[in-house]
Parts: C-alpha cells; sequence; structure tokens
C-alpha cells in the first residue's frame, strides 16, 4: 500500500474513533455547565471532571504508563476512582478493578497474572496492597495512594489527588483503536484461581447502547451509584452511561440503606440500582415510609435472582415505579437480557429478552438449540462480549466454542423468546438422581411473611448424594422456627425438592456486591448432610 494511501486511512481512523477516553470529552462539548458528578461535598462539572482527566492522565504519562500498560485499581467508591479510570483509558492504558475485599493473597495474584506496572490504592488499603505487592513479586513503575481516610499519604505511595492538579491540562494525543483492549475484570467464577476478562471500547459502547435503549436512560437523570464500581454492573451498567448522556451521578461509598433514602429525598434522584438484598434493605428500613421518594421514577436490579414477594411489594410501596431485571456477566460487559417494566407482573421472575445488540439462545450439551420449556445453557453472540481470558486461552476457546459465548447458567426460553435463568450449572443441586433447582425453592421460601432473605444449596448426603438446604435470615422483629419452613415447604412442593435442613440465622455472606455468597454457606455447613436419615 502506497505511502500516502497509509497515511489517509490513518487519519481516517482516528476521525472514526469511539474510544473510551473519548466518552467525557464529548459529554463535556455538549453541556459544560452541567453537574456532572457528586461526592461528599465535591461537585464537578462535566468540564471539570473532563479537565481534571487531563490533567491526571498527564501525571500518569510523567510517570511512564504507555499505552496497553496493566494498571491495578483497588479501592472503595470515591471520586478518584472515576478519574483514574478515564485518564488510563486516555493513555489507552488497561484499567484493572479490584474487589477490596480480597486478601493480600489474592491480590497478589491479580497483579502478577494481570502483569501490572502501576497501582492505584485507596488509603486506608495501602497496607493490603503493600504485602500483595511484597508476595507478587512485581516492580510497579507507579504508586498512586488515593487520600480518603488517612491524614497524609502512606509511605511509598505519591498522592493521586496531586496528579489532578498537573500543569498540563491538554488532552494526550494517542491513537487507540476501538476494539484494544481498555479494562480487564476478574471473574470469581467456580476456578480456585479468577480469570481476567479483556474488554474493548467497541463491547463496552455496544453495551452502553443497550443500557440506554433498554432501560430507558437519558440525559435528565439523577442517578446514585452506590454499589462498589470495581464491579461492571455498577460502572458499565448505570455510571458510565450517565456519563456518556451527560446524567449527573452521585457517587456514595457503600450502599447503607439509610444514606440511600436521605440522598434520595435531596438530591431529587430519578433512577437507582440495587441488587436485591440491597432493595429488601431499603424496604426494612424504618425511613422508607417516612422519605420523599417521588421522584424515584426507575430501578434496576440484578446481580442475583429478585424474589418475586419483592417485586411485588416494591410494585406496592413505590407507586409508578418502573423497574428492570438487568441479566448477564462480566464477560458480558455485562448485560445480556432486559426484563422491562411491562412484563414484571406479566413474566414474573423471567430475565427478559436479549437486549438489543445481543443474541441469545438456550442449547443441549451438544450446542443445539433447544425446544421453548426445554432447560439448556445459556449461550450469546454480541459486540458486548470479552475479548477473551487474558493469558487463558484454553478457557477462552471453551468459552467461545462454536462461535457463541457459554455463559455456565441454565435456563429456559419461553415460546415468545422470554429467557427464565434456572440456576448456575453449579447451583442445580441433584438429589436422589432429581434436579432441584434452588431458585425454585428459594421462590416458594420467600413467599412465607416471616422471611426477609434465603439462600438454597446443597450439601453432601450419604444417600441422596446432594440433600436441599435452606439457610433463613427472619425479618425484623420476627421470628421463625426451622421446624415451621421445613413444614411449610413439604405443604407447597414436591417432596424431593423440600429442605432436609434449615438454619435461621441472623445475616448471609455476602459479597461488595450484594450477591449472597453460597461457596461460603456450602463451606461452612458441608458436615450436616452425613448427620441425616435416609
Amino acid at each position: 500500500m502506497p505511502a500516502s494511501e497509509t497515511g489517509v486511512n490513518a487519519m481516517i481512523a482516528s476521525a472514526r474513533g469511539h474510544r473510551l477516553g473519548d466518552l467525557l470529552r464529548r459529554s463535556a462539548a455538549r453541556d459544560p455547565g452541567k453537574t456532572a458528578l457528586v461526592y461528599g461535598n465535591l461537585r464537578q462539572t462535566f468540564a471539570e471532571l473532563d479537565e481534571t482527566v487531563n490533567r491526571t492522565a498527564n501525571a500518569l504519562a510523567e510517570r511512564g504508563v504507555t499505552k496497553g500498560d496493566h494498571v491495578a485499581l483497588l479501592s472503595h467508591n470515591n471520586h478518584a476512582f472515576v478519574v483514574i479510570r478515564f485518564a488510563l483509558a486516555r493513555l489507552g492504558a488497561v484499567v484493572v478493578p479490584i474487589n477490596f475485599m480480597l486478601n493480600a493473597g489474592e491480590i497478589a495474584y491479580i497483579l502478577e497474572n494481570a502483569e501490572a506496572v502501576g497501582m492505584v490504592v485507596e488509603d486506608a488499603l495501602a497496607g493490603t496492597a503493600d504485602a500483595a505487592i511484597g508476595q507478587a513479586g512485581v516492580a510497579l513503575k507507579v504508586r498512586g495512594a488515593i487520600r480518603e481516610k488517612l491524614e497524609g499519604v502512606p509511605e511509598g505511595w505519591e498522592c493521586v489527588q496531586d496528579w489532578m492538579t498537573h500543569a498540563d491540562a491538554t488532552e494526550p494525543d494517542v491513537d487507540v483503536e476501538d476494539d484494544a483492549p481498555v479494562q480487564m475484570l476478574y471473574t470469581s467464577g467456580t476456578e480456585s484461581r479468577p480469570k481476567g476478562a479483556l474488554l474493548s471500547a467497541r463491547s463496552l459502547y455496544a453495551h452502553y447502547t443497550s443500557c440506554i435503549a433498554d432501560g430507558e436512560m437519558s440525559a435528565a437523570d439523577v442517578e446514585i451509584h452506590s454499589l462498589p464500581l470495581f464491579h461492571c454492573a455498577q460502572l458499565d451498567c448505570f455510571l458510565t452511561p450517565d456519563l456518556y448522556l451527560g446524567a449527573t451521578s452521585i457517587v456514595l461509598p457503600a450502599p447503607d440503606a439509610a444514606t440511600l433514602l436521605k440522598t434520595i429525598a435531596e438530591e431529587k434522584v430519578t433512577k437507582l440500582f440495587c441488587p436485591p438484598t440491597v432493595w429488601i434493605a431499603l424496604l426494612r428500613h424504618p425511613d422508607f415510609d417516612k422519605t420523599d421518594l417521588s421522584t424515584l421514577r426507575r430501578g434496576y436490579y440484578g446481580a442475583s435472582i429478585m424474589p418475586v414477594e419483592i417485586i411485588k411489594e416494591l410494585h406496592a410501596r413505590i407507586p409508578g415505579i418502573r423497574l428492570f431485571n438487568f441479566y448477564g456477566q462480566t464477560e458480558m460487559s455485562p448485560v445480556a437480557t432486559v426484563l422491562k417494566p411491562e412484563d414484571q407482573m406479566r413474566k414474573l421472575g423471567s430475565a427478559g429478552r436479549p437486549a438489543i445488540n445481543v443474541e441469545t439462545r438456550v442449547v443441549d450439551d451438544d450446542d443445539r438449540p433447544v425446544p421453548p420449556g426445554t432447560v439448556g445453557e445459556i449461550v450469546h453472540r454480541s459486540p458486548h462480549i470479552t475479548l477473551g481470558y487474558w493469558k487463558n486461552p484454553e478457557k477462552t476457546a471453551e468459552a467461545f466454542r462454536n462461535g457463541w459465548f457459554h455463559s455456565g447458567d441454565l435456563g429456559v426460553m419461553d415460546e415468545e423468546g422470554y429467557l427464565t435463568v434456572v440456576d448456575r450449572k453449579k447451583d442445580m443441586i441433584k438429589t436422589g438422581g432429581e434436579n432441584v433447582a434452588s431458585r425454585e425453592v428459594e421462590e416458594i421460601i420467600f413467599t412465607h411473611p416471616a422471611v426477609s432473605e434465603v439462600a438454597v444449596f446443597g450439601v453432601a448426603h450419604p444417600k441422596w448424594i446432594e440433600a436441599v438446604m435452606a439457610v433463613i435470615v427472619p425479618r425484623p422483629g420476627l421470628s421463625i422456627a426451622e421446624a415451621e419452613i421445613l413444614q411449610y415447604c413439604r405443604e407447597r412442593m414436591a417432596g424431593y425438592k423440600a429442605p432436609k435442613l434449615v438454619k435461621v440465622v441472623d445475616s448471609l455472606p455476602k459479597n461488595a456486591s450484594g450477591k449472597i455468597l453460597k461457596r461460603d454457606l456450602r463451606n461452612a455447613y458441608a458436615d450436616l448432610g452425613s448427620g441425616l436419615g435416609g
């Protein structure tokens, strides 16, 4: 190809670019004076946030961060988290958000596996980060601490807020391909070690379009972001689409029910995402019925299945709210299907239909589509999907076999194309040769008036291989006997589905995203089934 033609093609590619780093600049150009981000007492317009990102990107570049570098980000939600994410995108670097609940050994594995060259950490987590860096044996050229809780900056770390005042506010001139990796999220999964799922701007923009179109999002929105930003649900279903549209985002460090209710009323919040556990906490809070929730027009849920009884209660106690179920997983950026407001009651328990940029099927073990009403594995095709797993070609090939991404979830598609997620493959309980979907049992237990939360799973049993077990949290002020739940279930479901074991507890283990950790429950109660009779 002649040099002149090569040059023209490069200019065309640059003009057509749709990089993640472009997102804030375009929003700032459209509405520079509008409030983009609120964090505590800090309020930044789109123009101010865009400038802060540029200054931070130039500070990072000065410290040697370049296109393709992997930089870890370990922090609770704050202003700096958002700035660092977009500053790295402007340099073509790959942000690697890390779960702040992990211990030093788990973080060390991610740092080493990701081949991180830099790390940004919230000040209070610097001790854990130091231990992880030592265990990983990685040499980091950049170490930034976000000053949040401590008076000074931890030894060996630079102050990230100082990077934000770098003298150069011009946007870095870095050519980043639309399908180059910009984000790597480590999945928890069932393996002993997590996998790094790579996402590109092309994946993310296709995903944002689906969220905006199917989630009825607009620039007029005011939204709270309280679930962890290290997780793609809050980061890529809600925060970034809001910044893309020009909506106002309020960042909270955690999903505290009292703070959420207070903020909705004070900031006139129009939309809110919570996993089912947080929606339940809001409904049970004593201030719920005293709070002005009249501006809250849309509610979103996901991360785990919403009990049907809670959907009914939300409709009853927030009149007119439009509810959406977003179902998917990290590798899908993460949304795959959406259940819209008009279908919430008509299709109770459904995950909805494929998002606008997604194709979804249910297939058998040979990847052949199964008829409506038949259980199979859920698979997808979409530009949302991960580029693959970092340094793991075997798992990548397995996930993408036959040209479809295999979710690992079991589901049923009805005649109208609505998907119902039966269970994760690993959560299907096999008892006495029969399959029991934990979700089906949970839905029935949720109809008991004294039950606030429930998790159903299998424990080893000498005769039945697995026995069905339920762990229950009662509603505040109410008590419930284990024998009462056992009898309640026996009256409402087939004998093989009814729990053989029930435990009543004060709380269920959850991750930072509000998802119940069934793996922890299985481990905690692993030996109980051995004492059961036939």
